[in-house]
């Protein structure tokens, strides 16, 4: 079944399955190394994880047969990474939680929910203190930005405003130009000189942008700052948020600089 309360949640939780990726470093994080039974082939971290962890598949594509094997008590999967078909199937026979993240606030309500279901709370509520804590120590750009944060290419693809990865960067103090839009919208390069972009942001995930695509794009826009960027630390939004904070302050910091000398 999907579970829908904390408060129907009366049973010993021994044998975890992660379909998330960022959840899945949670885990581990929260001391749940022997519970954790298995998770996705997306799942790099930990590292060690891949050799010691059944893989079940992808975030996309789930293996029924490698699940059944395991005999889960509870599957942990997300709203937006999951299928909704699959997930609703895999409920006919197991305890699914599903997440739903959109900003850093339900992301910290998201860490502590799976504390009290695996019964790590207390490492859970320390997690998101510190966090909360090191959020508040980086500050934003000195002006704001009109940006522009590429996900993907062939064909293009951008976030929307109802994204986590929005609610990272209007954080930062970045201006998405893309925030009127929903979920992941897909453009054209020329759509980014039209609407005066200053400063393009390639990601690393899903799609891994590399030097090349910087020099390729900044033909295109001579007037738009390209940059790469760790898209872990602005879309993952588990135990990884705890390296966001001084990530975005280097970030940050080398762009107003930047400003300062233009």
């Amino acid at each position: 079944m999907i579970l829908d309360s904390l408060t129907g949640i009366n049973f010993t939780v021994s044998n975890i399955i992660s379909l998330v990726p960022s959840q899945t470093e949670l885990l581990y994080h929260l001391g749940l190394e022997e519970k954790v039974c298995g998770i996705t082939k997306f799942c790099v971290h930990p590292s060690a994880w891949k050799k010691t962890k059944t893989i079940v598949g992808g975030t996309k594509q789930v293996n029924y047969d490698a699940i059944k094997k395991l005999s889960p008590d509870l599957i942990i999967a997300n709203k937006e990474e999951n299928e909704k078909a699959q997930i609703e199937e895999l409920a006919k026979e197991y305890n699914i939680w599903v997440t739903n993240v959109v900003d850093l606030e339900s992301a910290l309500q998201m860490i502590k929910d799976i504390g009290v279901i695996t019964g790590t709370g207390a490492a859970a509520e320390k997690l998101t203190q510190q966090i909360e804590t090191s959020s508040q120590d980086f500050h934003p750009l000195m002006k704001k930005l009109r940006t522009c944060y590429l996900i993907w290419q062939k064909p293009f693809m951008t976030v929307g405003g109802d994204t986590f990865i929005h609610d990272m960067l209007s954080k930062c103090g970045f201006e998405n130009i893309y925030s009127h839009k929903t979920r992941y919208p897909i453009l054209e390069i020329k759509e980014l000189a039209d609407n005066n972009c200053e400063l393009l942001i390639l990601s690393s995930e899903p799609y891994p942008f590399k030097p090349k695509h910087v020099f390729e794009l900044q033909r295109q826009l001579p007037g738009t700052k390209i940059i790469l960027a760790d898209g872990e630390m602005f879309s993952w939004y588990g135990s990884r948020l705890l390296k966001a904070a001084s990530y975005f302050e280097a970030l940050l910091a080398s762009i107003n600089d930047d400003l300062k000398h233009n």
